[in-house]
């Protein structure tokens, strides 16, 4: 983020602080929304990677896996053409299976989160560590509900696409948009730490921080 407020406050170095358009400067708030969008998606990727490293850690025994989880080990069991496979989860050996193939199933989501809307960020979470809907979760202020919150989300990641693949957006990107899309950042990130803490801790008893 400060890498973000680095650039806006190049904005103001070079504008000044007063309202009104600046010529030449919207190149740092095109950066800016690139960059967020960025810090989003790389921000979601690592919490759901790094909460299941804290289920596979922590959970007291395989049953309370969420059943997310418990699919990608029968998975992995019906593909295995060794007939005895299925010793290879007994007793604890489940915590190795998953963690022989944390890299791997990380890489096939972030491969998979390719435009980091509300409804990519909830199967995201689904798919990683059996936490639904963490989209949900995004309730702040009294005028923000959750589906204006993911409205918000999904045009920011759309002004982002705009930037970035045709070079320029439909309409000229503004500081003050920076400037809610760095706030909306916080806090979504903020939530959805939140609601993966909570999951993890209801699932292995530990939290993330």
């Amino acid at each position: 983020m400060k890498d973000v407020e680095n650039l806006l406050a190049l904005h103001a170095a070079a504008g000044g602080p007063g309202p009104g358009r600046r010529h030449g400067l919207e190149v740092l708030n095109k950066s800016a929304i690139v960059l967020l969008t960025s810090f989003w998606e790389a921000y979601c990727e690592d919490i759901a990677a790094e909460g299941l490293e804290y289920i596979v850690l922590n959970a007291k025994n395989a049953d309370a896996l969420p059943k997310e989880i418990k699919k990608i080990i029968a998975k992995k069991l019906k593909s295995d053409a060794n007939e005895l496979a299925l010793w290879s989860i007994s007793d604890d050996k489940w915590r190795q299976v998953l963690r022989d193939h944390m890299a791997t199933l990380k890489e096939a989501r972030d491969r998979k989160l390719n435009t980091p809307k509300w409804r990519n960020i909830d199967e995201l979470f689904e798919s990683a560590i059996g936490l639904s809907s963490v989209s949900s979760k995004w309730l702040w202020a009294n005028k923000l509900t959750v589906a204006k919150a993911r409205e918000k989300l999904d045009k920011f990641v759309e002004l982002r696409g705009e930037i970035a693949h045709r070079g320029k957006a439909k309409t000229s990107v503004s500081k003050a948009q920076v400037e809610d899309f760095l706030g909306f950042v916080k806090k979504a990130a903020a939530k959805t730490g939140g609601a993966v803490n909570t999951h993890v801790f209801k699932v292995s008893g530990t939290k993330l921080f």
